[in-house]
């Protein structure tokens, strides 16, 4: 390792998509492995290091105020370094240093395994260091890595899109899809649940299409049903899929294997058939509908959330009812919602007929309404049942008289939960609990059934009982399993 990396500190910032939060984990043991040592909080790292979107509306304005922040401290601390990552690194790569001059490397999302290397060179040199690559030359699952959660983790089934929607700009920057092989994927596995995890999320751009790369367009479905063999992995979930190339087999290996959460993120994006075109989106609101109702047959109790956009260029308010009238068919248990705004370098951009700003708005007031009235209505249903909980890490929610904790269902729903006075409960723990109360985003369970004791939470214990406990800051609040979930859900 590096001499100069010994007792050097860093510090991970993340924005964006579960991509992101994937790689800053890569990242974080990529720095660790050349012996830099997490700063602690309260107190400024020798090393900062930003995970760029580039998918977010007014990303580039949001990096370079945080850098011009940080612009005055590196000033004051001789051998401070700064660097920038992730996509939007990888589409502005001639301008980071110039807008910024006192960032010290600029790497993008194909070569994040040349972070250590970078800083180096770039002390040594004394000038930035900007590399760029074009496509991937190491899976980042191979890299070292320092997980956030316990008793959690993401695994990687390939990186890249194949798609071509008018409005994202990601597969220009992630490249073509690129898989990896189902044993290297279940040796992941395999290996976290040998230190305890209990719940693996499989994350892919469009896991879909896991397979196609290596002939074999089942390979997903397969996947879901060894992993249903893995002794000790409690929970499988998985995201994202694509409507356009979502089967049969995958429902039924869904419905089929115990540990296979009943839970699936479909993103619509738009119930019209012409938006839907216009974006080119490779399916029509019939096979979409018909999908959410084999998904139902199969899994009746199945929570299925979705991402939406509202003011889509030449989105009418006919094409704006047919999207409602999805959300009213299709039952979501939630949605993440989007004012459309244009993204520089996407086709969507240029298109004629933009929406005006006061209509968009308009639009989205009006599509959040009606989620969160579903969202409600299908959270109540629930009231009076017993789910088995994941416990989520996080200090929970107090009140005078009740402590409470937080975890999930099955189903991906977010459940507070009242603990007794002297009842341990650690995260990574399974409780089982009666649900009394809903809200629209959340239920609460006032009845405390069964705790179940697992070995994620023996391995968060042991954790949190060292002084390097707590994990990378990822820029967002921390809300669970199966790690710190972003504000927006991967692109796609």
């Amino acid at each position: 390792m590096p001499a100069t990396a010994t007792g050097r500190t860093y510090e991970v910032r993340t924005y964006g998509c579960q991509m992101n939060v994937h790689d800053s984990e890569r990242l974080s043991g990529l720095l660790e492995d050349a012996g830099y040592a997490r700063v602690a909080a309260g107190e400024q790292a020798d090393v900062v290091v930003f995970n760029t979107c580039a998918v977010r509306e007014n990303a580039d304005n949001k990096l370079y105020g945080n850098l011009g922040h940080l612009a005055p401290v590196k000033a004051a601390r001789p051998g401070m370094q700064i660097a920038v990552g992730g996509c939007l690194a990888q589409k502005d790569r001639a301008t980071i240093t110039q807008r910024a001059p006192w960032v010290d490397v600029v790497f993008g999302t194909h070569n994040i395994g040349s972070l250590p290397a970078l800083l180096e060179r770039a002390r040594v040199q004394d000038e930035a260091q900007v590399e760029i690559l074009e496509s991937l030359e190491v899976f980042p699952s191979t890299l070292p890595t320092r997980r956030e959660s316990a008793y959690a983790a993401w695994v990687s089934v390939s990186v890249g899109c194949n798609n071509t929607c008018t409005f994202c700009i990601v597969p220009s920057l992630r490249g073509k899809e690129k898989d990896r092989r189902p044993g290297e994927v279940l040796a992941e596995v395999e290996a976290l649940v040998a230190e305890g995890v209990s719940e693996i999320t499989l994350l892919g751009q469009n896991v879909n299409a896991y397979g196609v790369e290596f002939g074999d367009r089942q390979a997903f479905s397969k996947l879901l049903r060894a992993c249903g063999s893995i002794d000790g992995l409690e929970r499988v979930r998985f995201t994202s899929p694509h409507p356009a190339e979502f089967t049969d087999d995958v429902i039924e290996a869904m419905a089929e294997t115990p540990n296979v959460m009943p839970q699936l993120h479909m993103p619509l994006q738009s119930g019209s058939d012409k938006v839907l075109r216009d974006m080119r989106r490779s399916y029509r609101q019939q096979k979409f509908l018909g999908i959410i109702e084999r998904v139902r047959a199969a899994m009746p109790d199945a929570a299925i959330t979705t991402d939406i956009i509202v003011g889509f260029p030449g989105e009418t308010e006919e094409d704006f009812q047919e999207t409602l009238h999805v959300v009213r068919e299709a039952r979501f248990s939630g949605a993440f919602t989007f004012q459309y705004s244009p993204r520089p370098g996407t086709p969507a951009a240029t298109m004629p007929d933009q929406v005006p700003p006061d209509v968009v708005k308009d639009r989205y007031q009006r599509l959040v309404a009606l989620v969160d009235e579903i969202a409600w209505a299908e959270n109540q249903r629930l009231v009076g049942r017993t789910v088995e909980l994941m416990v989520a890490e996080g200090e929970g929610r107090k009140d005078a008289a009740t402590h409470r904790m937080s975890g999930r269902g099955p189903d991906n729903r977010l459940v507070h939960f009242a603990v007794e006075p002297g009842t341990e409960v650690r995260p990574g723990d399974l409780v089982t609990v009666e649900v009394t109360y809903a809200a629209p985003h959340h239920l609460v369970a006032d009845r405390l059934v069964a705790v179940r004791r697992t070995r994620s939470g023996d391995a968060w214990q042991a954790r949190t009982s060292s002084p390097a406990a707590a994990g990378v800051s990822l820029g967002m609040p921390a809300v669970g399993a199966p790690a710190p979930l972003p504000d927006a859900p991967a692109c796609r």
